[in-house]
């Protein structure tokens, strides 16, 4: 099969080739005596999330620091601890 490289190093791959492999979104890349080997490559979305966070060098503890600041940014108000409220003087009949 035959595919073009365009001015910007980017190739089309045939059609087949993509069916006989599986849909993949990403491939391995490698140059081997003069060819470039192709290797289908699937990413479990938690594999992206992990590749992105090394990429940020971002820690465990960084982590339970974000999640920490989600979780009380997105708590209701009914949610959060209240002060007790004052007790209140019962209303005599007939007033309010």
């Amino acid at each position: 099969m035959l595919a073009k490289m365009t001015s910007k190093n980017q190739l089309t791959l045939p059609k087949a080739a993509v069916e006989a492999v599986g849909h993949a979104e990403y491939f391995e890349i490698e140059a081997r005596a003069g060819q470039l080997v192709l290797t289908p490559v699937r990413m479990q979305r938690a594999d992206a999330v992990r590749a992105k966070l090394a990429e940020l060098d971002l820690g465990d503890d960084d982590l339970a620091a974000a999640i920490a600041w989600a979780r009380r940014a997105s708590a209701p108000t009914s949610a959060r601890v209240a002060e007790p409220s004052r007790a209140r003087k019962p209303s005599k009949p007939g007033k309010r």
